[in-house]
């Protein structure tokens, strides 16, 4: 995601059902999980993982790619973004219009200039809307199934609906990230990919 969508939604809810009780759960592991990873190496990782992603996929001038800007102990794509924009590709990054829309995406440079949106969300002042035609997203938590966990607000889910398989989503994570089972709900939408410091794998 969101730029990153925050933690809105993560607050454990007595009227929730048990789908929502178990990612509450799995979200406080996942998070302590991912800062750990990020301790230990988030620099190297971010360099890593964008060289794993560029080898497997080769930049092309049609690809509209949707990346982040980082928050907090997310993997930071911005090694990738640059190489994709030096290399001609479109790359933009989302924008939060309102709390139950999907994403907008707004385009991306290296040298924009970001302001802060809702639930600490940085992504580019100004600037045209575009289309992605592949939206790599953060996450709390995958599994192989291309299960994602994110922060509870819906807003890839919403997103990706939208694109209605427009766009291809990639999960950008630390490998470490990598759970058995993500609790799956019936609007929860799944990663056709997921890109790490240790290469990226189809999900399936």
């Amino acid at each position: 995601m969101a730029a990153s969508t925050g933690d809105c939604g993560d607050a454990h809810d007595p009227g929730e059902g048990p789908l929502d009780a178990r990612k509450t759960e799995m979200r406080r592991a996942a998070k302590a999980r991912r800062a750990a990873l990020a301790a230990s190496g988030r620099d190297a990782a971010a360099r890593a993982t964008a060289a794993a992603f560029l080898e497997a996929y080769p930049p092309k001038r049609d690809q509209v790619v949707a990346g982040y800007v980082a928050l907090g102990s997310e993997l930071d794509p911005q090694p990738l973004m640059a190489a994709l924009h030096a290399a001609g590709v479109s790359v933009c990054a989302p924008v939060v219009a309102s709390r139950h829309e999907p994403l907008a995406f707004r385009l991306w440079t290296p040298d924009a200039v970001l302001e802060t949106g809702p639930f600490g969300a940085r992504a580019p002042r100004g600037g045209p809307i575009v289309t992605p035609n592949l939206v790599i997203t953060p996450l709390l938590a995958f599994d192989a199934a291309g299960g994602r966990l994110g922060y509870g607000g819906g807003y890839y889910d919403r997103t990706l609906a939208a694109l209605g398989g427009r766009a291809h989503a990639v999960g950008y994570a630390y490998a470490g990230q990598r759970v058995e089972a993500v609790p799956m709900g019936p609007h929860d939408r799944r990663l056709d990919m997921v890109a790490t410091e240790q290469g990226v794998r189809r999900c399936g």
